[in-house]
């Protein structure tokens, strides 16, 4: 009688703990499938993200919905933000299988992110990114550790704000030993900051999120010089494309009757993605062909941007620029003239050759100007990101007044 009573017990106990793994497995299964339905959302991103790394959750100071994901140990990039919490859009495009796998990648670990910090030149006799005496080819190509797979130092951190710091040293092509502290503070914007720092007098009917990163080199080595190598500040936003989404690079004609562009990085782009208009260059951002432009510091204005027409998010850059200032020649070769590059460069992703795709998304960059440091002394560069959202006519009137094209300009171009 007891054996009975002894096997009914465990039955039993079987089968509730059969029901509660059963329970258990609906659950997370209901909660994988409730995330893949928010894919796309702030909310989204931070949850993902949070699996992974450590976070820093940045908040504006006057707006609790507008914020910003960043990641001390990808070099303290922002990640993504929206203008809207967790169930808001989220702006910047992820690397999801990578971030997912931990791998670490060959020549580069495109984690994604709106703002990271790298080094210029990425080319040339004073590039970091191909070792001492190697040819430009991509089998010898390597983006330094230092900013791309380890992570940076939190000096600080606040609700609204984050202080990073990095000591390195690096060696570039023509074999000169350059030793570096890198320092970098991100910061959300409030909406009278977004209002001065973008010149526009009211952001009615929209809802906007915005941030600014302050990025230092120091020299803490032998001083540069003009012949042995010198770094710059490099600064890369990517972002998710669509079929409707267009870049806007704003040009002056002051030095020049035709706008300094490079467009020929990866080879031609054709007339029906690459147009340049009387005060804009524009460029297709739907992630479907590998084309990147830059334009000089005599054309570029110290603003770009992209209108996605079929989520209606205009996203704007602003940057420092000195149009006397040197800028550090990046293309794959080495130059005659190292110090005449690109202030601002845009870039649309693309399938390679062999049909592989590092994206789809697409790039914002502004660059900072080069100087011969001494030893202790910085080089500072300051980049701006803002996202917008809301009804056409307010978009509008932002588009105007900081691109200098209206929406319906930007839509009938392609």
């Amino acid at each position: 009688m007891l054996m009975k009573k002894q096997i009914s017990i465990i039955f039993i106990i079987a089968l509730v703990t059969v029901g509660c793994q059963k329970q258990k497995n609906k659950q997370e299964k209901t909660v994988e499938e409730t995330m893949a339905s928010q894919e796309g959302t702030f909310g989204y991103d931070l949850a993902f993200l949070k699996k992974y790394k450590p976070v820093i959750l940045l908040t504006a100071p006057d707006a609790e919905k507008s914020q910003a994901i960043v990641v001390a140990d990808y070099q303290g990039r922002v990640m993504t933000s929206t203008t809207s919490g967790d169930s808001g859009t989220s702006f910047g495009w992820l690397n999801y299988a990578l971030i997912k796998s931990g791998a670490h990648k060959p020549h580069i670990n495109a984690l994604g992110g709106e703002d990271r910090f790298w080094l210029s030149p990425e080319g040339g006799q004073f590039s970091v990114y191909f070792k001492k005496g190697k040819p430009f080819t991509f089998e010898h190509w390597q983006t330094p550790a230092v900013i791309d797979s380890e992570p940076f130092e939190v000096v600080s951190s606040g609700s609204s704000s984050v202080k990073f710091r990095k000591t390195t040293a690096l060696e570039n092509n023509a074999g000169t030993k350059l030793n570096l502290l890198i320092e970098r503070e991100v910061k959300m914007l409030s909406k009278t900051e977004i209002l001065e720092a973008l010149e526009v007098s009211d952001l009615d009917h929209l809802r906007a999120t915005a941030y600014t990163s302050i990025n230092s080199i120091t020299n803490t080595g032998a001083d540069w010089n003009r012949e042995t190598g010198t770094l710059g500040i490099w600064i890369l936003g990517m972002f998710k494309p669509s079929p409707k989404t267009t870049i806007v690079a704003p040009f002056s004609t002051e030095h020049a009757a035709k706008p300094l562009l490079t467009s020929n990085y990866f080879g031609d782009i054709p007339g029906d993605r690459l147009v340049t208009g009387n005060a804009a260059v524009f460029l297709k951002a739907d992630g479907k062909f590998r084309s990147k432009i830059g334009l000089s510091p005599k054309s570029a204005k110290n603003v770009a941007g992209s209108y996605d027409a079929e989520k209606g998010i205009l996203t704007i850059i602003s940057y420092d620029i000195d149009e006397k200032g040197e800028y550090l020649k990046s293309t794959w070769e080495m130059h005659k003239d190292p110090f005449g590059g690109d202030v601002l460069n845009a870039y649309n992703d693309g399938p390679l050759e062999d049909g592989s795709q590092m994206g789809p998304f697409y790039e914002l960059e502004s660059s900072s100007k080069t100087d011969i440091l001494k030893k202790n002394e910085k080089l500072v560069h300051r980049h701006n990101t803002f996202h917008f959202e809301g009804d056409k006519v307010s978009l509008n009137k932002i588009s105007l007044a900081v691109l200098g094209v209206t929406l319906d300009a930007i839509e009938k171009t392609f």
